[in-house]
């Protein structure tokens, strides 16, 4: 993907200086200088090291590789690392190939003085102005540290050689160099300023609540689902957290084996997705505990808006005693008793969203082919079938208005979506359930894409959003499906949401925000 990387001899074309003011002609003859003062030093070791070094990143392949290599230890943070940097490295290479290599059509280097064993084999073909390898380098280097400094560190000096290579080989000016590096930087921040990173949306840090310190994780019981892939994330907490108690337990056994951690804990912890988690979470307002969360699922909503995404981050909260109190969203069936009335009986808690609507047909389709073909296929597939789906919309009515509706979504907290990321919440004790619904009509698959594409601040006849602290819902047949945090349960009759205002303490690392 770099635009120098192409072959070709017609190389010594003599690059024009006439017209050139005297301060232009100046630098040009110290950039020649420059080169010349490069292609006369010998750097140990260099001069085989260099040209395979600037050949492997023909088209992108060196980056590509690093990319793949990063997010291999699977980690979030990691695997936003290598995106971000493919796709800043993708906008670079498109700005040079389109609009820098044509603006300047500036004639490759005099190989004259390079020593034959440093000169590419093949030499390419494209102007000198500006570099490509240059440009690719930077650009993936400086993606890759605006979302995780620790991997920017690690790629940077691979970055720094490819575009010196550029010019030991002689295949640039060190100009060229210069100037596809900061192109290729302008390129990452363009990203970031269309997909901001994590660190630019600062996680939820208040209320801030007292909450134990545990040193070493003393009295902290964890429990792991088995059945979601939490292993490594166990093993690396208990290497951060040796004095805890872990309990791996299999998906039949969990809502048991919380409830024998809670008995015994100071601090209820849980790893693995956001159904694990809201279990945990439900078992830990029961018996009155603070939560500590480990992402370990498919999806980890929670943990990630929390601002929690691996073992370090909760062992730092962990052991410096820092929590927050965040909201718990309610839904229950029956009557017209208010929510706190004696005999109105709490359906389930959400932390994440409740819906009703195509949507819990969605999880329940997900839920069945996952074991078979892993959890995000299964969504993609799900997501097909519930889009081409020929059924007819469910009737509600609201405030005695009969309605027909695709969907109905309620967030616990108002949801953002920030440039073209998806959405996540940026203060997890609002008071509020943003509520969005997609009216009935034909052609659902196209109301629903719609509806997604233009986000929930787009007011049109096919959809509504507003944020209240709660909602009724009358009308609802027998075996209405709902889903709340990726659990499927079936509701008729009336339906109650409200929020439990900053009822559960949860860990997170508000040092981060300092």
């Amino acid at each position: 993907m770099c635009a120098d990387h192409s072959e070709a001899s017609d190389l010594d074309l003599p690059l024009p200086v006439a017209g050139h003011r005297p301060l232009t002609s100046r630098l040009i003859g110290f950039d020649r200088r420059l080169f010349d003062a490069v292609a006369a030093r010998h750097w140990p070791g260099a001069d085989r090291v260099l040209p395979r070094l600037s050949r492997s990143a023909n088209h992108g392949v060196l980056w590509f590789a690093a990319a793949a290599g990063i997010a291999a230890t699977r980690t979030p943070r990691a695997r936003r690392a290598a995106v971000r940097g493919v796709t800043s490295l993708a906008l670079a290479s498109a700005t040079i190939n389109t609009l820098g290599k044509r603006s300047v059509r500036r004639a490759r280097p005099v190989l004259d003085t390079v020593p034959l064993i440093r000169q590419l084999k093949r030499q390419p073909i494209t102007t000198s102005f500006p570099s490509g390898h240059s440009a690719s380098a930077v650009a993936f280097a400086t993606g890759v540290a605006l979302e995780s400094r620790a991997w920017g560190a690690a790629v940077a000096p691979l970055a720094a050689a490819v575009a010196v290579s550029r010019i030991y080989t002689g295949a640039h000016f060190p100009s060229d160099v210069l100037v596809g590096g900061a192109l290729g930087a302008g390129a990452a921040f363009a990203v970031r300023g269309l997909a901001p990173t994590r660190a630019q949306l600062a996680p939820p840090g208040r209320p801030r609540v007292a909450a134990p310190a545990l040193p070493g994780g003393e009295g902290l019981v964890l429990v792991a689902n088995a059945g979601a892939g939490t292993a490594d994330r166990v093993k690396a907490l208990h290497t951060a957290l040796p004095r805890a108690e872990i309990v791996v337990a299999e998906p039949a056994e969990l809502g048991a084996e919380l409830d024998k951690a809670a008995a015994r804990a100071q601090v209820l912890g849980v790893c693995g997705g956001d159904g694990t988690v809201n279990a945990a979470a439900t078992v830990a307002l029961q018996h009155g505990l603070p939560l500590a969360v480990l992402p370990g699922g498919t999806l980890n909503h929670f943990a990630y808006d929390l601002g929690v995404e691996d073992a370090r981050d909760l062992s730092r909260a962990l052991e410096a005693g820092e929590a927050v109190a965040v909201d718990v969203g309610r839904f229950r069936t029956g009557g017209e008793a208010e929510p706190d009335a004696p005999g109105a009986g709490v359906t389930g808690y959400f932390l994440n969203t409740f819906s009703l609507g195509v949507y819990p047909e969605l999880v329940r389709l997900r839920e069945r082919w996952g074991p078979r073909i892993g959890g995000k296929p299964a969504a993609v597939l799900a997501a097909l079938k519930v889009l081409r789906s020929d059924e007819r919309p469910m009737v509600a009515r609201f405030r005695g208005s009969e309605r027909a509706l695709w969907l109905l979504f309620a967030g616990n907290c108002t949801y953002h979506r920030p440039g073209l990321t998806p959405g996540r919440r940026l203060d997890l004790a609002d008071g509020l359930l943003d509520v969005r619904i997609v009216h009935g009509g034909r052609r659902p698959g196209a109301r629903l894409l719609a509806a997604a594409l233009a986000g929930p601040e787009t007011r049109s006849p096919a959809q509504a959003a507003v944020r209240l602290p709660r909602l009724r819902v009358d009308g609802l047949g027998p075996g209405t499906a709902v889903a709340y945090d990726g659990e499927v349960t079936p509701v008729q009759g009336s339906l109650h949401l409200d929020k439990l205002p900053e009822a559960l303490t949860v860990y997170r690392p508000l040092s981060a925000l300092r």
